[in-house]
């Protein structure tokens, strides 16, 4: 009989994260926000010295979504800020290559989702209302990142990611920054939501 395929993955923390069954107790934010200050979007198809990570990424998403629902409970900036979080393990793919491997990788992430939203107090499942009002910044993120770093015109982007409100990203733009200090700003940004938090 076949020894069954090794299913997880040590993390710099020293759990022992089961991908396919992960455990809240094997949540580690030091871990989370390393491995996604070392993740690159865009598949490391972007201008600049430095990898966009999407641990910057979410950093973005989660002003831009304090921006969409500014009364929003803090609890949702905070699954705003971990909306990618799983791919702190299994990495970002862009979507064409998603919707190539299939329903299994959402099924992954899916899992991998709910464990992180339950160690950080989260419900595992984020109402649909706020996942839209969530999925509505990653876009617009999506959109900045697409024509500012990753070669996009601005039609291509209009057509891929919608037409921003012009409100919504005003002011913000797209850094680049030494994976370290990434890491550190998404770490103290957690930590300053889950104070915040009731």
């Amino acid at each position: 009989m076949a020894k069954p395929p090794r299913a997880w993955q040590r993390m710099l923390s020293g759990r022992r994260l089961d991908l396919l069954d992960p455990t809240p107790v094997d949540v580690e934010i030091e871990d989370i926000a390393h491995g996604l200050a070392f993740v690159a979007r865009w598949n490391g198809q972007t201008k600049g010295d430095y990898a966009y990570s999407v641990a910057e990424h979410s950093l973005l998403v989660e002003q831009i979504f304090g921006r969409i629902a500014p009364t929003a409970p803090v609890k949702w900036r905070l699954a705003a800020l971990l909306h990618d979080a799983p791919e702190y393990v299994i990495g970002d793919m862009i979507s064409p290559v998603k919707a190539a491997v299939g329903p299994g990788y959402g099924a992954l992430d899916e899992r991998l989702e709910a464990a992180i939203h339950i160690r950080f107090g989260l419900p595992a499942k984020v109402p649909a209302t706020v996942k839209r009002q969530i999925k509505k910044a990653d876009r617009i993120s999506a959109w900045m990142e697409a024509t500012q770093i990753a070669g996009f015109s601005t039609s291509e982007a209009d057509k891929f990611f919608g037409t921003p409100d012009p409100a919504l990203k005003t002011g913000l733009s797209i850094t680049l920054r030494p994976p370290v200090e990434v890491r550190d700003d998404f770490t103290a940004r957690h930590a300053t939501l889950i104070k915040a938090m009731p």
